[in-house]
């Protein structure tokens, strides 16, 4: 057994690529990661112990949409360091004109799990969440206790 260390990069091909990388352009700053490529490959950040790479679609899938629900990837979690983070980028998702599926609130994934959920301009499903402590395992029974959204928050 080994004992990883996170997720070391997540790649997103974007339907709609000038469109997704100006969302991006404005969210990974903010979220502090560091821009370390922007050229005809794709749009690369860095920080937080992870990467974030934007990249183009085949020419004959230019112009899809994320499905939620398909095989495949469900969402990205970005893990903050406060509340006051997620209501920070709360304000600043708000401005991007994206959907918000679920505005910031506590959940019952773990104690004090506080999250928003969004999505890209593609419908990527994007969450940011704190969870204070060890989270979960600070629990008795060491497991979950699932919240799933139904409907965007018109937030």
């Amino acid at each position: 057994m080994i004992d990883i260390n996170g997720i070391a990069h997540i790649q997103i091909t974007a339907g709609r690529y000038d469109v997704a990388r100006a969302f991006y352009m404005k969210l990974l700053p903010f979220l502090g990661l560091k821009q370390v490529l922007d050229n005809e490959y794709g749009y690369y950040c860095v920080g937080g112990r992870t990467g974030v790479l934007i990249s183009k679609p085949a020419p004959e899938h230019e112009g899809e949409r994320f499905v939620q629900q398909r095989v495949g990837l469900h969402h990205v979690c970005f893990r903050a360091r406060s509340r006051d983070d997620i209501d920070a980028a709360h304000e600043l998702i708000k401005s991007l004109g994206v959907p918000i599926i679920r505005a910031p609130q506590e959940d019952g994934w773990a104690p004090g799990y506080y999250s928003i959920l969004f999505e890209d301009p593609d419908g990527v499903r994007l969450e940011l969440n704190f969870v204070p402590g060890k989270g979960v395992f600070d629990t008795e029974e060491k497991a979950v206790n699932p919240v799933y959204p139904n409907s965007p928050s018109r937030d």
